[in-house]
């Protein structure tokens, strides 16, 4: 069995395009979405203030590895980086770094952040993931809900499958991206759309992320507005429909990498991810 040393989410240009903030300090809304779906599993991030992330639900990926896309950070632990405000958030923070304090596959890193995963403690096939999030701004900055399918160890990626649930990258304030991977549609060549504001920025406020994935469709949501939708047709010719088994869920704030490029002299750190809560649903069938 293959370990898998970089879990990849890759970026880039995307074939397929399409066309009510929360407040800024609110706390967890507790209804389910619709009618019919069934809550499997969630984390509110309540605790105290300073506490780290409830670790009988997330791991988390450590280092500097580049994970795939030239990133400029390193992922750590501490609660500098990743820890719990008191107020039902989860916060994971960017913070300009002295290089020589973290080792990176390029030399040293400039940059310190976090990134956590359900790997091997959850995993769903099929059925409604969200989270409710306030995004930061600035160039560079690359923040993240998504998910991997649970064979990566296996078969590798892109063969595991990958659903981008959000992602935004700094110079695009307006814009979120959803998308997904998978074998002869990675990278590049990732199948997604995405959704715009018609003022302001989503970092100027909460908005809740989701997909709903059903065995034969994938739908993008933002704040319950449908934006993009993918089913097998979708794919180009001879490609795979991947999303048939289990996927695991990541959340992560990476700086700098190949589509974002780097930071400059107008992003400013300590940058935060604010994270208010992430819930499954099931269909109860």
């Amino acid at each position: 069995m293959t370990k898998p040393l970089l879990l990849v989410r890759s970026n880039a240009a995307l074939i397929c395009l399409a066309v009510l903030a929360g407040c800024a300090s609110a706390s967890s809304v507790t209804s389910a979405p619709a009618t019919g779906w069934k809550l499997t599993w969630s984390d509110e991030f309540d605790g105290a203030a300073g506490a780290s992330f409830d670790r009988t639900k997330w791991v988390a990926d450590t280092g500097g590895q580049g994970w795939g896309n030239q990133e400029r950070e390193f992922y750590t632990t501490a609660t500098d980086n990743i820890a719990l405000d008191g107020a039902g958030h989860l916060v994971i923070t960017a913070r300009a770094e002295d290089p020589t304090r973290y080792a990176c596959w390029y030399g040293g890193c400039r940059y310190s952040s976090a990134r956590i995963k359900t790997q091997a403690l959850f995993t769903q096939s099929y059925g409604r993931f969200e989270a409710r999030i306030r995004i930061p701004r600035g160039q560079g900055l690359w923040p993240a809900f998504w998910m991997l399918g649970n064979d990566i160890g296996n078969v590798g990626w892109p063969a595991s499958g990958e659903i981008d649930i959000m992602e935004n990258i700094g110079r695009e304030p307006t814009v979120v991206h959803g998308t997904m991977h998978g074998p002869g549609y990675s990278g590049g060549n990732g199948i997604g759309g995405p959704d715009s504001l018609a003022s302001g920025a989503f970092a100027d406020a909460f908005h809740v992320y989701a997909v709903e994935w059903s065995p034969q469709e994938i739908r993008w949501f933002v704040d319950d507005h449908q934006y993009f939708r993918t089913t097998p047709a979708s794919l180009p010719s001879g490609a795979r429909w991947v999303y048939d088994h289990p996927f695991f869920l990541l959340l992560n704030l990476a700086v700098g990498g190949g589509w974002p490029n780097d930071p400059d002299a107008t992003t400013v750190f300590p940058a935060q991810m604010i994270v208010d809560y992430v819930r499954v649903y099931s269909t109860g069938g």
